[in-house]
């Protein structure tokens, strides 16, 4: 090879090596902005999970994961140091509506609770100030000791559908959230809630007729209470409690006069002795389940071993009577009618919204 051919040689691979260099260089520069590309997109991708975990708490994956968004809970048992625990929206009505209503209703009158319990949680958003719910539920760990284990996933999923199904779905009344109260079964009539609480705000919880509670489970019940258990427990109101001669002396039955009903046949003025208090006063003082109840005088075989004075109490229906009953939106739900219609009846002249996402309250 000459000196020609060599210098030619050399020429050749200083281009090489400047060009081919230039290639790779370039083909880096691609691949680096590659990298930072696919990385951006990662970022943005878990941007959302990155800030539920930094508003809600890390363990939001816990429980049920359908559905991003999480509320805080008010649970006096809980270990937590505040007795307030995070749960998932779907999962915490799927909640309430499992401690309320049996598994075995239907799938309409299900629905028409669910409705119910959305209504009154967006009521207690709309003026709450800290956002911590206070409505009881059942948990997963609950439900699970309720029922058979394979039963507890098919419950929860059935709440979970009557949930999904009504979606943002609430009572309103006015510009405002309705008030939706509900109870297990009147005494055959709701009642209504001027009546009751003595307001007219309130026009769309009156009385309906609801026949079929008479058939409800323990429609019916007799409770027996000595005068001096009912002198103890009745005493933040009664005036013989703060008089001791007449304290001393106690009751009988000819004491006890049940002065007025309500238009649905609940007791709402009763004389105790001096004292005129309401039914319900006299209700929540015993923990009865209803106040549409009546006096009987118990016979000897009843009064108890220490055969005390004793009067009897039987009771009709469970639960204040207002708004829905459940066991009647069961009875419609058999009947065929929808969770629109079971409302409708129930809650005359409300109106039913459902474009208010509960992410909006917060």
């Amino acid at each position: 090879m000459n000196s020609n051919q060599i210098e030619e040689c050399e020429k050749t691979a200083l281009h090489i090596i400047k060009y081919g260099g230039l290639f790779f260089m370039k083909r880096y520069i691609i691949e680096q902005k590659l990298k930072s590309v696919a990385a951006f997109l990662v970022i943005i991708i878990l941007l959302p999970y990155v800030v539920s975990v930094f508003v809600n708490g890390a363990d939001v994956t816990a429980g049920d994961s359908r559905g991003s968004f999480y509320v805080k809970v008010k649970v006096p048992d809980t270990q937590e140091a505040d007795g307030v625990v995070e749960i998932g929206w779907t999962e915490y009505l799927a909640g309430v509506l499992a401690k309320e209503m049996p598994v075995d209703y239907g799938e309409e009158a299900m629905k028409a609770q669910a409705v119910i319990v959305r209504t009154q949680i967006y009521r207690e958003l709309e003026n709450s100030e800290d956002k911590i719910l206070t409505m009881g539920y059942l948990s997963r760990e609950e439900m699970q000791k309720q029922w058979k284990s394979e039963e507890a996933e098919e419950n929860y999923e059935k709440y979970v559908r009557a949930v999904e199904q009504t979606d943002d779905t609430v009572l309103m009344y006015g510009e405002g959230y309705a008030w939706t109260p509900f109870h297990q079964s009147s005494c055959g009539k709701t009642r209504s809630a001027s009546e009751v609480i003595g307001t007219e705000e309130y026009p769309y919880v009156a009385v309906r007729e609801c026949p079929a509670d008479k058939e409800a489970g323990n429609e019916v019940q007799v409770f027996t209470f000595s005068y001096s258990e009912i002198q103890e427990k009745c005493r933040d109101f009664l005036v013989a409690a703060a008089d001791g001669e007449q304290a001393e002396k106690g009751y009988s039955f000819a004491d006890f006069e049940i002065k007025a009903y309500d238009s649905a046949g609940y007791v709402s003025e009763l004389r105790i002795g001096d004292t005129v208090c309401t039914g319900d006063q006299f209700r929540d003082a015993l923990s009865l389940p209803s106040s549409a109840f009546s006096f009987s005088e118990p016979a000897e075989e009843e009064r108890g071993n220490d055969k005390e004075s004793a009067i009897k109490i039987t009771t009709t229906g469970n639960g204040h009577g207002m708004g829905m009953s459940l066991w009647t939106a069961e009875k419609m739900d058999e009947e065929g009618k929808t969770f629109e219609e079971i409302l409708s009846f129930f809650f005359e002249g409300t109106e039913m919204r459902k474009d208010i996402q509960e992410t909006e309250l917060y």
